[in-house]
């Protein structure tokens, strides 16, 4: 092999992973993440028609993966460790900021592509109003959830109560887990989403005569579907028929919806704008 031809070769070889993503990503194994918002071994044993269905659509096998808090898997679709994942409205907006992925698909409920987040407080207490929150304490889940951190911190901030100059913050990762501090009056108050609020009443896993609802936030964006945008052009129609065409009840429990529509980036400008509110840098925060 003279000078030149090696050169080529070398050439070549470094140019290869380029082309391999100019061409698109078509994993083996699609590696699906659902949002950390619950015990995960819920989540996953729930989602197990869910991952048959995709299976049969893609047409490969599907790995669900249920990180252990949403930092960990914004960082995972960050490094190209998930191919697709359900977000949520925050986390997505945060993911958006540091990896190249689209949102394609958003949870729709009651006909709607929104739903709130409520602040809960056990029964018995004297609280009426968010303004008498005021030095006491209030429960968030995860410091990346919009339902059980951003928004409502932004609406008590909003009534002019600032998080740990007017009342003191603890953050217990998970939705169920502020419910469950509020039942058992650990806790002033609590943040979280409210159709998974409701959901934890129709269970039974919080009793509804010992919480009631204090206030309630404004519309915020549903849960997106979002994908690595490196994913070849043919995968990236499937997935997106997987969950646009999806109409069993059974399967769209996972998701706490009745179906998906499409959905795209700009949706979720709502949220950067919140965050401002906040004076959060998203490229910074976590």
């Amino acid at each position: 092999m003279n000078r030149r031809t090696a050169c080529l070769a070398t050439l070549l070889t470094a140019l290869l992973p380029a082309l391999a993503t100019a061409q698109g990503a078509d994993p083996k194994t699609l590696r699906v993440a659902l949002l950390p918002d619950e015990n995960a071994s819920t989540i996953i044993q729930n989602a197990q028609p869910l991952k048959a269905h995709l299976e049969k659509v893609v047409g490969k096998p599907v790995e669900l993966i249920v990180t252990t808090d949403y930092s960990s898997m914004i960082e995972a679709t960050r490094f190209g460790r998930i191919d697709v994942a359900y977000f949520g409205p925050l986390s997505y907006v945060l993911a958006r900021s540091k990896a190249d992925i689209e949102a394609f698909a958003v949870g729709v409920s009651r006909g709607a592509a929104t739903y709130t987040s409520v602040v809960i407080v056990p029964a018995a207490s004297s609280l009426k109003s968010i303004t008498e929150l005021k030095g006491r304490t209030v429960a968030y889940g995860d410091m990346a959830s919009t339902s059980s951190q951003l928004v409502p911190r932004a609406m008590l901030q909003n009534a002019g109560l600032v998080a740990t100059t007017d009342y003191k913050p603890v953050y217990l990762g998970a939705h169920d887990a502020v419910a469950r501090s509020v039942e058992t009056g650990k806790v002033d108050a609590g943040a979280l989403s409210r159709p998974i609020f409701d959901s934890l009443l129709k269970s039974g896993k919080i009793d509804a005569t010992k919480v009631r609802v204090l206030a309630e936030t404004r519309p915020i964006p549903n849960y997106p579907m979002a994908m690595q945008s490196k994913l070849t052009a043919e995968l990236k129609a499937k997935i997106r028929s997987a969950f646009l065409d999806l109409k069993d009840p059974d399967l769209l429990k996972s998701f706490r919806a009745e179906g998906f529509a499409a959905t795209d980036d700009r949706a979720y400008d709502v949220l950067r704008d919140t965050a401002k509110v906040l004076n959060l840098d998203l490229v910074k925060f976590q």
